[in-house]
């Protein structure tokens, strides 16, 4: 099944929600960075998150960047997303383990925190958008709860979660993302609560088979759902080896001037999709010269 997001309202547009199905999304991401099975989790926590919340955005060209600084083992996360369903994403040590939690589960707060979750959204003006918190738990959801609720002042609810196959591949990804208007009643608010404290875990609803749309109508159930529209989403780098030359030319010209008299090509690697550029010297001399 291909990866997508459904968006849909409820209780009289008092409420408006997210839900993504995104096993490919994380196994690619696994594949492409070859990350354990707790920083696949945890990357993978992050990408679907971050493909909901790109959605969230209205302009064909903004872009929405996710990154975590931690201080346990995995030492953190990057991902970003754009309005489109594209996402892309990598962890700065994709091969941490740990043992699991005193649940039984990967660890993937103990990955991460202690530390701090910035989002930076490109909107296209003068000056990005940033808002920085500190790790609430390091289990990602918690934390863009808290993220929501403190930065951007909109009451929401987070629910993430990946399964992994006794192989280490992705069995199933997904989560949801539910937020509250600022005309919410009580009764709707009430409601909300009452059915989140039925919801046990995303990992179990995606495991039973549970799609985008009915994670929602269970998440929603008695506020009268209406589902708007799905998207497509996928793990999409749109790095070429024309950006990465381009790239190159921010370096000084010693340090081009050492490659190019070192007579070797060298290699360049892509951090969020892992792919590997190579440029023989005469190239770096090409690209020295027009700078």
């Amino acid at each position: 099944m291909e990866d997508y997001i459904v968006r849909a309202t409820a209780g009289n547009a008092q409420v408006r929600a997210f839900a993504i199905s995104s096993k490919n999304i994380v196994e690619t991401a696994r594949e492409a960075h070859n990350t354990s099975p707790v920083m696949t989790a945890a990357l993978g926590r992050l990408l679907s998150a971050a493909a909901m919340m790109g959605a969230m955005q209205k302009g064909d060209a903004d872009v929405l960047t996710i990154q975590i600084k931690g201080g346990g083992a995995g030492k953190g996360l990057t991902v970003t997303a754009d309005s489109h369903g594209n996402v892309k994403g990598y962890a700065l040590n994709p091969q941490a383990m740990l043992p699991p939690n005193s649940k039984g589960k990967l660890d993937v707060g103990g990955a991460l925190a202690p530390g701090f979750l910035t989002v930076i959204k490109d909107l296209g003006l003068k000056e990005p958008y940033v808002g920085e918190i500190m790790l609430q738990s390091g289990e990602i959801a918690d934390d863009l709860t808290y993220y929501f609720a403190v930065s951007e002042q909109i009451p929401s609810t987070v629910g993430l979660g990946v399964y992994m196959n006794k192989d280490n591949t992705v069995s199933s990804a997904g989560g949801f993302i539910v937020q509250l208007m600022p005309f919410a009643t009580e009764e709707v608010i009430s409601k909300l609560e009452e059915n989140m404290t039925k919801v046990t875990s995303v990992t179990a609803m995606l495991e039973a088979g549970k799609t985008p749309e009915q994670i929602l109508e269970t998440v929603l159930e008695g506020l009268d759902i209406e589902f708007t529209d799905t998207l497509p989403t996928r793990f999409y780098c749109n790095c070429s080896k024309d950006r990465v030359a381009k790239a190159l030319f921010s370096l000084s010209r010693q340090d081009m001037a050492e490659m190019i008299n070192d007579g070797k090509d060298i290699e360049v690697n892509c951090h969020f999709c892992s792919k590997h550029y190579n440029f023989t010297v005469e190239e770096l001399k090409e690209i020295d010269s027009i700078r």
